[in-house]
């Protein structure tokens, strides 16, 4: 196996890791939007943990996607074309995830005191949903 298929391999796997990603964050998103609802925390509080979570979910896939796209170029046989094409998917999902970035957090990317990921979100969300639970279980013991 050449240099070149070895990276190809690397880049789907990324491709695959990021698709991934989107996928199990979904079902993240759809699990701790049920679990508000049962909490009785309304429509309004459950949509938006899907809302925010989804696009936490879609926000690291879309990172990954970028690397994935990153390493089948640089690996490649470089040519201009190969690298105005590179430039264009990353433009593209770079504008992507700042708009969803600012729909989430409402606010403008580099406005925000510190730079939180994808990953990071996603992470603060099942946090939350976590000690939401603990309160609603410590409410209905009290009961």
């Amino acid at each position: 196996m050449d240099f070149e298929t070895l990276f190809l391999f690397v880049a789907v796997g990324f491709e695959a890791v990021g698709a991934l990603a989107m996928i199990v964050g979904f079902i993240i998103a759809l699990v701790l939007c049920v679990r508000s609802l049962r909490r009785g925390e309304g429509g309004s509080a459950a949509f938006s943990v899907l809302r925010t979570t989804l696009g936490s979910a879609i926000l690291l896939g879309l990172e990954v996607l970028v690397a994935a796209d990153l390493i089948r170029t640089i690996t490649s046989k470089p040519s201009m074309e190969d690298a105005l094409i590179l430039g264009i998917i990353v433009l593209i999902r770079t504008i992507l995830s700042m708009s969803i970035q600012i729909e989430i957090e409402g606010m403008l990317p580099w406005r925000r005191a510190m730079f939180t990921s994808g990953g990071q979100m996603i992470g603060q969300a099942v946090g939350k949903d976590r000690t939401a639970a603990a309160a609603a279980r410590t409410a209905g013991d009290t009961t």
